[in-house]
């Protein structure tokens, strides 16, 4: 879920709250090639894992990657069938 956007910037928070119990969650996307290791996010007290990223303006697609899987962000503001045939999350900054 992206959390919010801090005011008056391009700072986006990003937030994955599907599986409190993974051990490690990366945010992958267009903003960084889809690398599924390039931003690891970071666990808080709610079990939540979040990460902070400074995105361009425009319309922005991205995939949380929750221990080795792909998965879309089930609370993004909206979603955008891929190549693959499987969603991708969006984010408008």
């Amino acid at each position: 879920m992206v959390i919010q956007k801090k005011k008056d910037t391009n700072e986006i928070t990003f937030a994955c709250t599907q599986r409190p119990e993974a051990r490690k969650v990366y945010l992958a996307g267009d903003f960084n090639g889809w690398d599924p290791t390039a931003r690891r996010m970071v666990k808080v007290r709610d079990g939540s894992f979040r990460a902070k990223m400074n995105l361009a303006p425009g319309e922005h697609e991205y995939k949380f990657v929750v221990d080795g899987e792909w998965m879309v962000d089930s609370e993004a503001p909206a979603q955008r069938l891929n190549p693959f045939g499987t969603a991708n999350s969006v984010v408008r900054v």
